[in-house]
């Protein structure tokens, strides 16, 4: 068991060779250097690092609370969890969490293909995905036949922004400081204004991000794209890039340019950067949401729930979780119940403010 930092650099290596022989996607949420940066915000961030027959054959990235309830590293804003193995090792769950003194490990982005826990799970979710393998001329391609109108009014919107506004520039890997400050201001406002939880307002997540901003690893790569209009920044985007996967993770635009659906035009230039960067795949999160359904060309299985072992530390897991958890299905499940929470969260922001 070691802090993410404690790591070797041969321990590190051989981690990323895992992920290299894995068939799952390359997510940049999965590489050491993500932990790592996790670790040094989170005091409670550990490694498991599982040996067989002498050597080092699997990490498990992981945060130990009270009474060792353990979760996901990063839980809440990690969009891709789970163990990294050597093939074919599927070591017993509930030895394994002994082991790492956890009563349980909770996870909600848990990768496909993870035969440690999804037994577990409780809930199957879909990432959208955005398959731009070949080129984005064909993904261009394969939203005209899916989704003509939507890709036809959003190029428009592109080309009257220019004429309205100013020459538009779309920078996929902007290195400013004050870009990255502008986003989260304008993230922080979305979410206020949609009566969700401002993350921003929590310390270690702004640290995180900032971190992650610097980290400039082959497979882990912070990446803030920015779509500028006569000389402005009206839409951004941070995120997280390996040599074939940009996940996606914080958009956001300035609402005052809302008519001419600047998020989406930012999309669009990624999947064109992107592709022309030999990066097949935008992962665009967990999570139902119109610009996804627009921008999407398939989906792929994530999970939640918990792998527990029994005790006092399961149980408050159980009592302190499940309960939440199964009333976020109740509702996600019913749409028009979903639509009444929806406003009924704005409603309560817009309560706040005024």
């Amino acid at each position: 068991m070691l802090r993410p930092q404690e790591l070797g650099e041969g321990e590190r290596e051989h981690w990323r060779e895992l992920r290299a022989k894995s068939t799952a996607p390359r997510n940049p949420f999965m590489e050491p250097e993500f932990t790592d940066v996790v670790g040094r915000v989170r005091p409670r961030a550990r490694v498991a690092v599982v040996h067989e027959g002498g050597e080092a054959a699997g990490f498990l990235p992981h945060e130990r609370g009270a009474l060792g309830q353990g979760r996901a590293i990063g839980l809440g804003v990690s969009d891709c969890q789970g163990a990294v193995l050597r093939e074919g090792l599927v070591p017993d769950t509930r030895r394994l969490l002994r082991a790492c003194s956890l009563s349980s490990f909770a996870f909600d982005n848990l990768e496909a293909d993870q035969a440690l826990f999804v037994p577990f799970a409780a809930e199957e979710h879909t990432t959208y995905v955005v398959d731009v393998a070949q080129g984005y001329e064909a993904y261009e391609g394969t939203l005209r036949v899916r989704s003509p109108k939507f890709l036809k009014t959003t190029l428009a919107k592109e080309r009257r922004l220019g004429r309205q506004v100013g020459e538009v520039r779309f920078v996929f890997d902007e290195r400013e400081p004050a870009a990255l400050r502008t986003l989260m201001e304008w993230k922080s406002a979305q979410y206020r204004r949609t009566g969700r939880r401002d993350r921003f307002a929590r310390e270690w997540i702004t640290r995180l991000v900032a971190r992650l901003a610097e980290t400039r690893a082959p497979e882990c790569t912070g990446t803030l794209s920015v779509l500028y209009a006569g000389g402005r920044p009206v839409a951004a985007h941070f995120g997280l890039r390996s040599a074939t996967v940009l996940a996606c993770w914080f958009p956001a635009y300035d609402p005052s340019f809302a008519k001419y659906s600047p998020g989406l035009v930012l999309h669009l230039r990624m999947a064109e950067a992107a592709a022309a960067g030999g990066i097949g795949m935008l992962d665009l999160g967990r999570g139902a949401a119109e610009y996804k359904d627009a921008l999407r060309t398939g989906g792929m299985p994530v999970y939640e729930g918990a792998a527990t072992r029994p005790g006092a530390g399961a149980a408050l897991h159980r009592l302190g979780r499940e309960p939440a958890r199964r009333a976020h299905g109740f509702v996600r499940d019913r749409p028009r119940l979903a639509s009444l929470a929806v406003r009924t969260l704005r409603g309560a922001a817009r309560l706040r403010r005024s």
